[in-house]
């Protein structure tokens, strides 16, 4: 009777251990799908439509982490001068893309560019370098930094309508977002006297130039 009972009670152990992990199973995919649902980045059809989305989060994400360090080099010059909470407050919006699309890229298994610890110095040193001129060169670099960028988050935006906006919404949600902001970002370079800096069509011309060829190599490696 008492082996009975035993082997009874091994049974039902067994059978709760399978449930048990069956329920995990389950729960954990369900998690996955609903992940994969509600993700920015729509699963892709096939091997061109992966390369090409890599492509476009790839680049995206070297820009808004470029544009980072720009502004965390103008903060190391003018940080303490009054136009610093003005940098500040950009720089903190800044820092809401780059965290956007770091989880973007996660959730892909999308490979950032190879150059980040490039655009991590040049964009410090532009930042800072502009930031010497004082206020109204950081203005200009800001002019001519996110003027580049809301061109391009506006020539992903038309790819994407004359692809499939149904498919892409909320992508394009999230770069018509970023769009706006750089280019709040740009009218407000604007208003703090970017244009007074001598040689600011020169300069905006030379970041800009820059900005063209980070944009082409960052989508490539």
């Amino acid at each position: 009777m008492q082996q009975s009972t035993s082997s009874h009670i091994s049974t039902l152990s067994l059978i709760y251990s399978s449930y048990s992990c069956l329920h995990y199973n389950v729960y954990a995919g369900c998690l996955q799908n609903s992940a994969r649902a509600y993700s920015v980045v729509p699963a892709p059809r096939d091997s061109k439509e992966k390369e090409m989305m890599h492509r476009m989060l790839r680049v995206d994400h070297a820009g808004e982490y470029g544009a980072n360090r720009i502004y965390a080099g103008q903060m190391a010059v003018l940080g303490r001068s009054r136009t610093g909470p003005l940098i500040q407050q950009m720089w903190d919006q800044e820092k809401k893309h780059l965290s956007k699309f770091n989880e973007i890229l996660a959730e892909n298994r999308v490979r950032p560019t190879a150059l980040l610890p490039l655009w991590n110095l040049a964009g410090f040193a532009l930042g800072a370098s502009t930031a010497l001129l004082g206020k109204e060169g950081a203005m200009a670099c800001t002019v001519a930094v996110e003027e580049s960028i809301s061109e391009h988050y506006n020539s992903q935006i038309r790819a994407l309508m004359e692809s499939d906006p149904e498919r892409y919404t909320e992508l394009l949600q999230v770069i018509k977002e970023f769009r706006d902001d750089e280019m709040d970002h740009h009218d407000t370079g604007l208003e703090h006297d970017a244009e007074s800096l001598p040689g600011y069509w020169l300069l905006k011309n030379a970041i800009q130039l820059g900005c063209k060829a980070a944009i082409y190599v960052s989508q490539r490696v």
